[in-house]
């Protein structure tokens, strides 16, 4: 069916001349973008017109026309806001399905869109404006030409296959498995062989696993603009500025995406989609044509899926002073990452355990707190790693203490080095626990405290004795503490080191609360004796001392074989009988004083009086 154009009213012709003479303003126009306008065969375009400086309603209707260039003297009428039975017998059933229709965008504007170009698609297109005016006044249509080119674009996936041509290009992926922390390399080429100035942009992108590919389910790793800017799409881009990923253009065609450290999370279908895009008259770029070709279909294993400790044997038993050994296994990844490094500690107890020692990533070993301080000294313990990553590792502590009985387990970290720098830890595993146990001699100590003089006297040397008694077939050496209990207010009687002679002979002298001396010696081969010389009230409490049983190692360490608590004794400064006369005496000597001054200050008085009468 074909569509007519409203005749022009009589006179209405001579008129509009007749404004157009005058260069009047204010008249009709309908706008088109400038042309020519290139499109490719098989793409969607959208063609926006606009009508200004009308006269009537605001709601405007639009007729499209098409000249093709067999025929360029002859209208070709397409689609109609009004007329649903506008178009021509061509377009017809393409308005009918959808093909070709017209979207308003407001009241005086709308969009040609054509959903899939034809080749005989080519020719000038012509929006008509019927008028609203009260008299024909402007321009009541605008033209552009659209050119209709072959699709030229080609996409090539990274394996022998013929160049694809199809809007979504490839047919089965490569299939690809890593590691974590491998290095995932892609490739695609892409090409245009057509005669117009056209940019090519690139994007790679990853899609879940076995889910349709689309705009929606696409994410974009890296791509290169059009105008060759390179942009990292979403969670991407942090790892893009970290410099984790890449992309690059090697040679005329060819585009290669690069993952240095490949996350569990970037396993998926991984594609190359590349577009063409060309700069219309007015300045603005055009997407004309799309290709997408799968590239890879990648898989990634974890490390903590593939991480396993074990340790061996599973029960030790030894004496005290043997070497312990202990067995560290660890397995991973068939094909380890050379960004990849592991961290081993060996660690003794329940729950988090207390650690023994630790092989860090870079190789050094740490010995836990508990095996070097000042108490026990430094013990030889060593981690040594027996072959490469992950490999075996074997701790090694020379001389046994009763101590080292207990659950030992392995501990195994796995780190990846970024190229910030920065380790990341990525998997973690435990070995089951193993037991280890220590046959070693009782060490048997008792303590008792006493005073050799009960009775104490203030200002005399207050002695106080401890016998300590020792049943061991080893060599013993003894730190002993005196402490005395101090009450504050209501609250539970509290101790407080006074004095200590350590293990190595050495006094350590407190305060006392008086701020008198003292001093500490060892009067026999076990007895040791506390003086405090001029005792005085604040001396006063209950007294007692504490031993500890040292052992000490080959390996010149010290085990705490035990601690005892001796008996409390009672300190209490005695006053002196003549501390008891001395304020009587005082009292006395003023009382009698006082009389005297009396006594003679009246004698005196009533002899002044005498004096005066005569």
């Amino acid at each position: 069916m074909g569509a007519m154009r409203e005749p022009l009213p009589r006179g209405a012709l001579g008129s509009l001349l007749l404004l157009l003479l005058l260069g009047l303003c204010g008249a009709r126009e309908v706008h088109l973008p400038p042309g020519p306008l290139f499109r490719v065969e098989g793409t969607a375009i959208s063609i926006p017109c606009s009508v200004s400086e009308y006269e009537g309603p605001t709601l405007q209707h639009f007729e499209w026309f098409l000249y093709r260039p067999t025929a360029p003297e002859i209208s070709i009428g397409m689609i109609s806001t009004r007329d649903p039975s506008f178009p021509y017998a061509v377009f017809g059933p393409r308005v009918q399905n959808g093909e070709v229709s017209v979207q308003r965008l407001r009241g005086d504007a709308v969009e040609l869109r054509i959903a899939r170009l034809r080749a005989e698609d080519a020719g000038v297109y012509e929006c008509y404006t019927p008028t609203t005016d009260s008299m024909y006044h402007g321009n009541y249509s605008s033209k552009v030409v659209l050119k209709v080119i072959p699709d030229m674009l080609g996409v090539l996936a990274p394996t022998p296959r013929p160049l694809l041509r199809g809007r979504m290009a490839g047919t089965s992926p490569l299939q690809l498995s890593l590691s974590e922390g491998q290095e995932l390399q892609l490739s695609c080429m892409a090409q245009s062989q057509t005669q117009q100035h056209t940019h090519l942009s690139v994007s790679f992108g990853v899609s879940a696993p076995d889910a349709p590919v689309g705009r929606q389910t696409l994410q974009e790793v890296v791509g290169v603009r059009r105008d060759f800017a390179v942009e990292a799409g979403g969670h991407f881009a942090e790892r893009y500025r970290a410099g984790e990923l890449s992309v690059a253009k090697a040679g005329s065609e060819q585009y290669k995406l690069a993952i240095g450290r490949v996350r569990p999370g970037d396993a998926g279908t991984y594609h190359c989609t590349v577009g063409e895009w060309i700069q219309d008259p007015d300045g603005s770029w055009q997407l004309i044509a799309e290709k997408r070709a799968a590239l890879a279909q990648v898989t990634v294993q974890s490390i903590a899926s593939q991480l396993a400790v074990s340790a061996s044997p599973p029960e030790v038993r030894l004496s005290a002073g043997d070497a312990l050994e202990l067995l560290c296994n660890l397995s991973g990844p068939a094909a380890p990452a050379p960004h990849v490094v592991y961290a081993v500690s060996w660690e003794v107890g329940e729950g988090d355990g207390l650690l023994v020692a630790q092989l860090d990533t870079d190789g050094v070993a740490v010995v836990g707190e508990s095996y070097a301080n000042s108490q026990v000294g430094r013990r030889q313990v060593s981690l040594q790693k027996l072959t490469p990553a992950p490999g075996s590792y074997r701790l090694r502590i020379e001389s046994a203490q009763p101590g080292d009985a207990g659950t030992y387990r392995c501990v195994a970290r796995a780190y990846v080095h970024f190229p910030d720098a920065q380790l990341r830890e990525v998997a973690s595993s435990r070995s089951q626990g193993l037991k280890v146990h220590m046959k070693s001699e009782a060490v048997v100590v008792e303590a008792y405290a006493w005073l050799p003089v009960p009775a104490t006297y203030r200002g005399d040397t207050a002695e106080l004795l401890c016998n300590i008694s020792v049943e061991s077939t080893q060599a013993v050496h003894m730190a002993v503490s005196w402490w005395v209990e101090v009450t504050l207010g209501e609250e539970e009687p509290q101790g407080r080191m006074v004095a200590s002679l350590s293990r190595e002979g050495v006094a350590e002298l407190g305060r006392r609360a008086s701020g008198g001396d003292m001093s500490l010696d060892k009067v026999g081969p076990q007895c040791h004796r506390l003086r405090l010389h001029g005792v005085e009230p604040s001396d006063e409490g209950r007294y007692h001392c504490a031993v500890t049983s040292w052992v000490r190692y080959p390996d010149r360490s010290w085990y705490n074989a035990g601690a005892v608590k001796s008996n409390s004794v009672a300190v209490y400064p005695y006053a002196r009988a003549m501390d008891t006369l001395f304020i009587p005496l005082i009292v006395g000597i003023a009382s009698a004083l006082f009389t005297g001054i009396a006594i003679l200050a009246t004698i005196t008085c009533c002899f002044m009086r005498r004096l005066r009468k005569r």
